[in-house]
């Protein structure tokens, strides 16, 4: 009977030598990786905070030449709302994340080398075969997700840049936990970048294992560098929900541009947080409504379809037109032509198509391509 290969081991066979941009070498054979905003030194024979980059030998290897999910979904389930509304995106994960949050909605992916519940697949792929299956799919997107992209961030690149060559855009789904350095190495590569911003007290943040500050940074750095961001709370009750600290974040990302689209989605009790209770819809429309306060031009309260009336559809921020009418993850209605508002010609903030999909429903996602 052939033994089993245990998934560390796996693991650290499907590696390559890290990017050069994204470390430092050290003193005795010890490198600092620069992939997130741990900034870990990491000595030979040991793992980073991540567990997937690792010092060989004084060499920094990172996860290279494999998936653990892939699919094809719409762009609206990263969420995406400003960017190619009604278009599909090839969606890839790896495995580990520099964080451990307790409420993880990915946690069998992020949490696989923390957690022995977590049992992950590994499915060989080179970066060709992936652009491939975005040709062949006629997708216009490929986003790196499911776990923390930016400690993969040197195998997306090798996947984005030919991508890029074939016309599609690409983007990352991240805790935002970035330095300047990664964000400068992927800059060239990567149009979009979804954040989550979990709570604004660094307490709790330290519970989740990052720091606000260097999540603040990296939004700003985001915008400032022409990133499209958008960004996304998930509204835990008890844990996020006061209107205090809602307002606190909505102010922040107003400050860095009321065009960046916020996101405040409901929680369901998973993994290791199991005490608070779903998040009502009344919740998310008490936050839909502090963003707006604070000034956003576009904010949604998403992933309750039907129970939170409108606010999952966008608005022309002059004349208040209703311009992408949205269930859930599906466009049901898309009347912008490229840019601007069809009705006052207002400029409307993301990334459009001349002439978008009129509609998005019933195509049967997710498609799994494993």
């Amino acid at each position: 009977m052939a033994q089993l290969v245990p998934l560390k081991r796996v693991l650290e066979d499907n590696t390559a030598p890290a990017a050069p941009e994204l470390v430092v070498q050290e003193q005795d054979g010890a490198v600092r990786c620069l992939a997130c905003g741990h900034r870990c030194r990491i000595p030979a024979g040991r793992a980073g905070v991540c567990k997937v980059r690792f010092n060989r030998g004084g060499e920094l290897r990172v996860p290279h030449g494999y998936v653990s999910g892939l699919q094809i979904d719409p762009i609206e389930k990263k969420p995406f709302y400003h960017a190619l509304p009604g278009r599909d995106a090839l969606s890839f994960g790896m495995l580990g994340c520099d964080f451990h949050c307790s409420y993880c909605q990915n946690w069998i992916t992020s949490q696989t080398l923390r957690d022995d519940r977590a049992g992950a697949r590994v499915n060989k792929h080179s970066a060709k075969d992936l652009v491939d299956l975005a040709v062949r799919h006629g997708v216009p997107m490929i986003v790196s997700t499911y776990n923390e992209p930016l400690i993969t961030a040197d195998w997306a690149v090798s996947i984005f840049a030919p991508a890029q060559e074939q016309g599609i855009r690409c983007g990352f789904v991240s805790n935002g936990n970035a330095t300047p350095e990664v964000l400068g190495y992927i800059r060239p590569f990567v149009d979009l970048f979804k954040v989550d911003l979990k709570c604004f007290d660094d307490r709790n943040y330290r519970k989740l294992g990052g720091v606000l500050g260097t999540v603040l940074d990296s939004i700003k750095q985001l915008a400032e560098t022409g990133f499209w961001v958008e960004i996304v709370t998930l509204v835990v009750p008890t844990f996020n929900d006061s209107d205090d600290e809602l307002r606190r974040i909505a102010e922040f990302i107003a400050s860095v541009s009321v065009d960046i689209p916020w996101h405040v989605t409901a929680f369901h009790p998973d993994y290791k947080m199991t005490d608070p209770p779903r998040t009502p819809a009344s919740a998310l429309i008490r936050a839909y409504d502090i963003g707006q306060n604070a000034g956003l031009r576009y904010v949604y309260a998403g992933n309750l379809p039907g129970g939170v009336g409108d606010r999952e559809h966008t608005r022309c921020p002059s004349c208040g037109e209703v311009l992408i009418r949205r269930q859930g993850f599906y466009v049901e209605e898309n009347r912008m032509r490229g840019g601007d508002c069809p009705g006052c010609g207002e400029a409307v903030a993301g990334v459009w198509e001349d002439d978008p999909p009129r509609r998005s429903c019933g195509r049967g996602w997710p498609r799994a391509l494993q």
